[in-house]
């Protein structure tokens, strides 16, 4: 009885993350629809303008390591429930945008409110919550979470053709206030249950990092296939405009990403037990690389788009997991917040340049040089993860110096 009522409360936290979770990455990323519309409004070139995704990661970054101390001092819930409040004045702000110094002042507000309530964030908590079945808690919120682009491309697409990307931005400001916030205050759980486990001994068998090089192996890895997938994300509709597409075609298209990545996610999430997220990794990026080449020598063929979508949606799906999931395979629970707060950084750094060197090649070189920049990136990611594969730490293996 008491494991069925611990179960029903375990699915209603994931509820609660993942509607804030889908409104949070869905909201950050209107300007892979509106943003040839923001560079006209604000006289701004287009590169410049997608350059606020790369603020918002680089925001991102640079806050986590200060927020892992609050993570371990305050617990996941009050961060994220911070986290909602900061990123409304975000919105109004970039809603508000006059310039460049305007909005990308909005962009490192939306940053440093991402830091707090988005990807890390959720992992922490459900790390604090579920300890070890972490990897299966974290594979079942983003069967969800996958939707973001599905449910917020389409949407954010109807807003700003009724009220306009400025009214559109203060929507999503109103909905950290009147949905996100009020979930996290009420919905999750305090604290003080994480702070009564602290004291209680390490399970034996938990695994720990091998050697101090395998973390720069894990986090080069695992930035490598972000700059790839976050750049790909903020610069998709354009790639497909530039293969040929209308603007409601790539936009349709686009929108089909979401359901695609959640049924990866649905996959992974089936097999959580059978595999490691090594394993995971190691596919998706495979696939990812396959996706890209169809691409580059499709010629605009909409089949050859299709299958794009088809593969590339498999394989980001797969690796955002994975990304959340690698550390469990190296880490014991008692790092896990502080090593996934340390992999935040590069990860949200690296993430910020991709999509302004993409966007950039797109619109200098064509869509083939940014296309063979991917491969390329992903490629070395896939050479990173085939190395870690086969350094799999030993159940009761000792850290080393």
């Amino acid at each position: 009885m008491r494991a069925l009522e611990s179960g029903r409360k375990i699915i209603g936290i994931l509820v609660v993350v993942a509607i804030g979770q889908v409104i949070g990455w869905g909201t950050v990323g209107l300007l892979a629809v509106v943003g040839r519309e923001v560079a006209a409004d604000l006289d701004m070139d287009i590169t410049a303008v997608f350059a606020g995704n790369s603020i918002f990661y680089v925001a991102t970054g640079l806050s986590a390591p200060v927020l892992a101390r609050a993570f371990i001092r305050f617990g996941a819930r009050r961060v994220m429930i911070s986290g909602s409040i900061i990123a409304a004045p975000g919105f109004v702000l970039l809603s508000n945008s006059t310039g460049p110094a305007t909005f990308f002042a909005a962009w490192i507000i939306l940053g440093i409110a991402g830091s707090a309530k988005l990807a890390t964030a959720t992992y922490i908590l459900l790390n604090e919550i579920v300890g070890r079945a972490a990897r299966r808690a974290i594979g079942a919120l983003m069967l969800v979470t996958g939707l973001a682009s599905s449910v917020f491309w389409p949407t954010t697409s109807f807003l700003s053709g009724v009220m306009g990307w400025r009214n559109t931005c203060l929507v999503y400001a109103g909905l950290m206030v009147l949905v996100c916030l009020p979930l996290y205050v009420f919905g999750l759980p305090r604290y003080v249950q994480r702070k009564e486990e602290t004291g209680s001994p390490q399970l034996p068998g938990e695994p720990k990092i091998v050697r101090k090089s395998t973390f720069y192996l894990i986090a080069s890895a695992t930035v490598l296939c972000a700059f790839v997938t976050f750049g790909f994300g903020a610069t998709m509709i354009e790639l497909l405009r530039a293969e040929g597409l209308t603007p409601a075609q790539a936009v349709t298209f686009g929108s089909m990403l979401g359901v695609i990545q959640v049924s990866a996610r649905g996959l992974d999430f089936l097999g959580g037990g059978r595999w490691d997220g090594i394993t995971t990794a190691l596919i998706a990026t495979a696939t990812l690389v396959v996706a890209i080449l169809l691409l580059m020598i499709g010629d605009g063929s909409h089949w050859m788009i299709a299958a794009f979508i088809l593969l590339y949606g498999l394989g980001s799906g797969a690796l955002a997991v994975a990304r959340a999931t690698i550390p469990l395979v190296f880490y014991d629970n008692v790092e896990f917040a502080k090593m996934t707060s340390r992999i935040a950084m590069p990860l949200n750094l690296i993430a910020a340049a991709s999509p302004p060197i993409l966007v950039g090649l797109l619109s200098n070189f064509g869509s083939n040089a940014l296309l063979g920049f991917g491969a390329l990136c992903a490629s070395a990611a896939l050479l990173m993860l085939y190395w870690l594969s086969r350094h799999r730490p030993t159940i009761r293996s000792v850290v080393a110096n």
